[in-house]
């Protein structure tokens, strides 16, 4: 199996040392580079290349906000979000940009780890602490009594979204994207359902099509928002 590069991006030279630590006590994983600003972070992405670039959100010159949209727009990398998660806002301005996953940066060195293997194998990590208060957030900001429109009932009265209907879901994906708002792997949800991890890649992909999202990260938000 090829080794995983991992650009670190921190501001904090002790957390980067910390990280390459971890990172490096991990077969199959390296530290390719380190930026201690978003904007190193983006020049280096460009030029190394890495697989994952594990970001901090909160850097001078440029933020890691603005980073992770530059990086995700060229196709660069994977990004990884590792936040002290101060700000909500933060975090919505990251997924916007395209992150694939969020962890604090108190997570376990191991989770961290499992975590860049699995954004570089496409799956999307959310931290349990970060969907709930991040699902919180946008249901604070919802005005009062304003409901998450429910797929079937958007697909049952013909609404439509930017391309098409919705289509309800069965039960069986209704299972899958609760699944996937805790952040579940697809290695994980295959083992609760009792099906294949291909057949998890089916439905969700098949969940994404029918409620019009783009990852698994807004599947994430979704399945929260609704609870």
């Amino acid at each position: 199996m090829s080794t995983i590069g991992v650009l670190l991006a921190d501001d904090h030279a002790a957390i980067r040392v910390g990280m390459r630590m971890v990172i490096e006590t991990q077969p199959g994983l390296t530290v390719v580079g380190e930026a201690a600003d978003g904007a190193k972070a983006v020049d280096m992405a460009r030029v190394l290349r890495p697989d994952v670039v594990l970001m901090d959100l909160r850097m001078p010159v440029v933020d890691g906000i603005r980073a992770t949209r530059e990086i995700t727009r060229a196709g660069w990398s994977k990004v990884l979000v590792l936040t002290t998660f101060d700000h909500d806002s933060y975090l919505f301005g990251a997924l916007e940009a395209g992150a694939d996953g969020f962890l604090l940066k108190s997570a376990e060195p191991a989770e961290i780890t499992a975590a860049l293997q699995r954004v570089v194998a496409g799956d999307s990590v959310i931290s349990p602490e970060v969907t709930a208060r991040i699902v919180a957030a946008a249901l604070a900001a919802r005005p009062s009594g304003q409901r998450e429109p429910d797929p079937a009932d958007a697909a049952r009265h013909g609404d439509r979204g930017t391309d098409a209907a919705v289509a309800p879901l069965t039960d069986r994906e209704h299972e899958v994207l609760g699944c996937l708002g805790e952040g579940l792997s697809n290695h994980a949800i295959g083992r609760r359902l009792g099906i294949s991890e291909t057949t998890v890649k089916t439905h969700v992909s098949r969940v994404l099509a029918k409620l019009g999202l783009q990852s698994r990260v807004q599947a994430a938000l979704f399945a929260g928002r609704r609870c």
